[in-house]
């Protein structure tokens, strides 16, 4: 269940298209909690019931983490079922994120490490600042990172993943993006208007279109092709029917501007 705590320690703004979620605990470097990853996925239900947002961000307060990992002084409490069920949660988080209707876009304002990169890897687009660290230090606190290898495997080149769980070693934001694993690296001063731009062209799109290529994206993932092909047929048979996409090839033959109405 939610509470007012989570709220507080997640906040919540939304401007036209755009819905931006920030973990606001700067002075713990924006460190995952209960009662954090309960206020994103509060805050990202928020975003999604309400119909003008198109695009979710997700960020960190201040300029020195996005989310540096687990809040190691909030392990002790509670007995092991019951941490256990917390856990649960967070990996709860990570299938609302994949399943949800919008397009989540990682704002890195700084290090993305352990939980803060599996969070980070769960977002649908990554958009990190030079100088951003990133990585898995779990083992070398003799643990591993065994929620967020779900999100790993899909998103990072396999030796190379199974190479920083097992070394921990930290890699900078422009290696990540050698390997793929985020989509640009900017300078702190470009971080917003590169942000602000992505969501500008996605905002753009048909949202319903969106959302159903979002789900298709993720839905055939692992999926054999002999399955995954029906499958994607069907949803092209419904977007062929929609009206965005009637608009859409009407407005490219008119060369006009579309005007999408989501349905």
């Amino acid at each position: 269940m939610g509470s007012d705590a989570d709220t507080e320690a997640v906040l919540y703004s939304a401007q036209g298209p755009r819905a931006t979620i920030t973990i606001d605990r700067a002075e713990r470097r924006n460190a995952l909690s209960l009662e954090v990853w309960r206020g994103i996925s509060r805050r990202l239900a928020e975003a999604e019931a309400d119909e003008a947002v198109r695009v979710v961000v997700l960020t960190g307060a201040g300029d020195k983490a996005f989310c540096a990992g687990g809040d190691l002084g909030g392990m002790t409490g509670g007995g092991v079922l019951a941490q256990h069920q917390e856990r649960a949660e967070l990996g709860d988080l990570f299938l609302q994120m994949r399943k949800s209707r919008l397009p989540i876009v990682a704002r890195v304002n700084g290090h993305a490490l352990a939980g803060g990169f599996g969070l980070m890897l769960a977002c649908d687009h990554v958009i990190a600042v030079e100088g951003a660290g990133m990585g898995t230090p779990e083992i070398n606190l003799g643990l591993w990172p065994f929620m967020i290898t779900a999100v790993i495997q899909r998103d990072v080149p396999r030796k190379y993943a199974l190479e920083l769980m097992l070394t921990g070693k930290r890699i900078t934001a422009r290696e990540a993006l050698e390997r793929g694993i985020v989509n640009r690296v900017v300078a702190a001063s470009e971080l917003d208007g590169a942000v602000d731009r992505f969501v500008e062209t996605i905002a753009s799109k048909s949202p319903l279109i969106t959302a159903l290529g979002k789900r298709s994206f993720y839905e055939v993932e692992g999926v054999p092709v002999d399955q995954a092909l029906p499958y994607l047929a069907g949803l092209l048979t419904i977007a062929l029917q929609s009206e965005d996409t009637v608009e859409g090839v009407t407005a490219f033959l008119q060369k006009r501007e579309p005007h999408w109405k989501g349905r």
